[in-house]
């Protein structure tokens, strides 16, 4: 007998009381609520499934205590209207340090008006005689060059007109009598006085690439301080410590520096990284632009669920455009180009990755189920009464 009363005892805690067969009607209404709540049960608990099994990241800030790290800046960038003869990259920093007319990991490639890229002379189609005539006329040309380079002493030493330095004496061909006069801080103005220019062609090679436009790649690799690089006309040199760019080699041109970046980063890519200036095109409309951009860099770690931690950099960036002339005498003075001047932020962001609370998502389920079957009772019950209140009012109007 005690037993029976505990079950009787606990009975009164039930607070889902059940209510007989015979009294429970079934209705079309509540058919359609259910169907329509069930659905919405699934949909949102796949819903919160697919959000349960996704990496949650969790942000965080800090200061910025590393010390004597490289910061890499990754490129591609078009130049549609200027030859790559004519480009020449430069990078320096608050601390000094300069890198003047950057060959390193960065490549260009010549690419003609329509984008293609340029690898090698395109050959003369066969057919008419005047162009038969001309392309023999051209191969005699080149093997008279071929030949004339073939019988120079390869342990020559030509001379550097001038600009030799401990470091370099001899100039044996037209770009290395650029370097000297580059190190002399020396303007390169007149290639057809140079011997070695004259014998490769520098001049005509300038001007046969006029209307061709650059395709730039690669990567730089420069100081974590304050700094920038840029891409101008003409070769860069340091004359009594000022950065110059000598546009006497190919004066009378225009500087169109519509350009297209396809990407600009700095640093490694992570999972969901975006870069303000990836797939912008500009276009020099006035011609003889310096377009600059201002960019900002936040410091960035991202640790993913292995614990492995890519270090790298988020950036924000504001343009500004000004037209310029070369000239003393007119206009703003000032170097037509595309110039990045970057700072670093002090502050640095942590991404780190996370799996997300199993009881968070059980509780979310609950919460799901609770409320959508709470909300179609309710909507059930309504539906039910109204109908019924409404089919009274009908049989009591007949009955009148």
């Amino acid at each position: 007998m005690a037993i029976q009363d505990v079950w009787n005892r606990l009975r009164e805690f039930d607070a889902y009381p059940k209510t007989l067969e015979d009294f429970r009607v079934k209705t079309f209404g509540g058919a359609a609520v259910t169907i329509i709540s069930s659905i919405i049960m699934i949909t949102l608990f796949i819903s919160e499934l697919n959000f349960y099994l996704t990496k949650e990241v969790i942000p965080e800030l800090y200061v910025d205590a590393t010390r004597g790290e490289k910061l890499k800046i990754n490129m591609e960038i078009v130049f549609p209207k200027m030859p790559c003869a004519y480009l020449s990259i430069d990078a320096m920093d608050i601390s000094g340090e300069q890198q003047l007319d950057v060959d390193h990991n960065i490549y260009k490639r010549r690419i003609d008006k329509t984008g293609t890229p340029i690898s090698e002379p395109e050959k003369e189609e066969l057919g008419k005689k005047e162009d038969q005539e001309k392309k023999e006329e051209e191969d005699s040309e080149q093997e008279d060059e071929k030949k004339k380079m073939e019988v120079l002493d390869p342990n020559r030493c030509e001379s550097c007109y001038g600009a030799e330095t401990p470091g370099l004496k001899c100039c044996n061909d037209c770009e290395g009598v650029q370097e000297a006069y580059r190190r002399k801080g020396w303007a390169f103005s007149d290639p057809t006085s140079i011997e070695q220019c004259k014998r490769e062609g520098f001049s005509e090679k300038m001007q046969s690439q006029k209307e061709e436009g650059c395709e730039l790649y690669g990567y730089l690799e420069v100081n974590k301080v304050a700094g920038n690089f840029h891409f101008a006309p003409g070769k860069s040199f340091q004359q009594h410590h000022v950065h110059v760019h000598d546009l006497q080699a190919i004066a009378g041109a225009k500087f169109n520096m519509t350009h297209h970046v396809k990407t600009l980063s700095f640093g490694m890519e992570y999972p969901g990284m975006e870069n303000p200036l990836d797939n912008m095109k500009t276009i020099d409309v006035k011609g003889s632009s310096m377009f600059q951009y201002f960019v900002k860099i936040v410091p960035t770690t991202y640790t993913k669920l292995d614990k492995s931690i890519t270090r790298t950099n988020q950036y924000s960036v504001t343009k500004h455009e000004k037209q310029v002339t070369t000239s003393f005498s007119t206009g703003e003075h000032g170097l037509p180009g595309v110039f990045v001047l970057y700072e670093l932020s002090p502050l640095m962001v942590k991404f780190t990755e996370k799996h997300r609370s199993f009881m968070h998502f059980l509780t979310g389920v609950c919460a799901i189920i609770g409320g959508v079957f709470t909300v179609a009772g309710l909507i059930d019950s309504l539906i039910y009464h109204s109908a019924k209140a409404i089919q009274k009012k009908i049989d009591l109007g007949k009955a009148l």
